[in-house]
């Protein structure tokens, strides 16, 4: 019925680089340089997981996994936004714009909830290093990761049909690089307050909680390490984990500030940016993090 009813033929206009013609050029050569990086930078982490036997544990197999989502989730918005770009043309049609959402919104769930099992094998692997090879098997993994898929799924069509059975019968102009829900919800001219809930749901299940078991893995972590005598020995095991640490700190940090902040006017310019910075900015970031402060990724990539 909403997919059917409300403005299907006429969707929306994309207004995220509108006022940056004179810098044309040289932000469509940054965009297609952060996509290079993030294909290639990913593809060979993924690649080096697979191929040396040493890279075989369960960290590497969640950061292979992480890799290939970085490499979706940007795949997500940067084309679009690049031809956007390139032909001045920021339309985008009603379904291309619902497929856009709901792929966004899943990846992003799809990483949190990512970050959290890798904050766990880290957990185990440093407070139950003797326990760790049985506790952290290879089912364990798999269920984890589809079982994260077979979770998130379904709730997401759920909210991405949601938003789009809504009536958007006022401006179709989006203030943003892409369809997001915050935007979207600001366009409808209905009463958006269960959309509202619902975004606050899920963002409570899929990122608050998710990130309140990554802050529970660190506080034990840090505590046993704290329990180590040589200052060495403290260093190398917590090594290990500052890698993931800081991933988990630039896509929280940035997505959690552009969500659960106040949406004003004032602050669409700085909204937008935020957001920019965690669907794009940040999936650049993953390969180098993970090459420069693993020594196991760099002997695998210098073979």
């Amino acid at each position: 019925k909403g997919l059917e009813n409300h403005t299907v033929g006429s969707g929306f206009i994309l207004l995220g680089f509108s006022g940056h013609s004179s810098l044309q050029g040289l932000c469509c050569t940054v965009l297609l340089l952060i996509y290079f990086v993030v294909l290639t930078g990913n593809s060979l982490i993924a690649l080096s997981t697979v191929v040396d036997s040493s890279l075989h544990s369960p960290m590497y197999f969640f950061l292979r996994n992480l890799s290939l989502l970085e490499i979706c989730y940007t795949s997500v918005t940067l084309p679009k936004m690049l031809v956007a770009f390139l032909t001045g043309d920021g339309r985008i049609s009603f379904l291309g714009c619902a497929v856009q959402l709901y792929f966004l919104v899943l990846l992003g769930s799809l990483e949190c909830l990512l970050l959290a099992a890798m904050a766990y094998d880290r957990y185990v692997a440093i407070c139950h290093p003797l326990r760790y090879p049985f506790i952290m098997s290879r089912g364990l993994c798999i269920r984890l990761v589809l079982g994260s898929w077979m979770v998130v799924v379904p709730v997401q069509v759920g909210q991405t049909y949601q938003v789009f059975a809504l009536p958007f019968c006022a401006s179709h102009d989006l203030h943003h690089f892409f369809c997001d829900v915050p935007p979207l919800l600001e366009l409808a001219c209905a009463d958006t307050f269960w959309n509202q809930m619902m975004l606050y749901t899920i963002i409570l299940v899929f990122a608050v909680l998710p990130f309140s078991l990554i802050m529970i893995s660190y506080i034990k972590i840090i505590r046993a390490v704290l329990k180590i005598p040589s200052a060495l020995g403290r260093h190398k095991t917590f090594s290990t984990c500052s890698s993931h640490l800081s991933v988990v700190t630039l896509f929280y940090g940035s997505a959690t500030v552009a969500y659960l902040k106040r949406r004003s006017r004032d602050s669409a310019d700085t909204d937008k940016y935020l957001a920019l910075f965690y669907t794009i900015v940040t999936p650049v970031f993953n390969p180098v993090i993970y090459s420069l402060r693993s020594r196991a990724v760099r002997i695998t990539l210098k073979r």
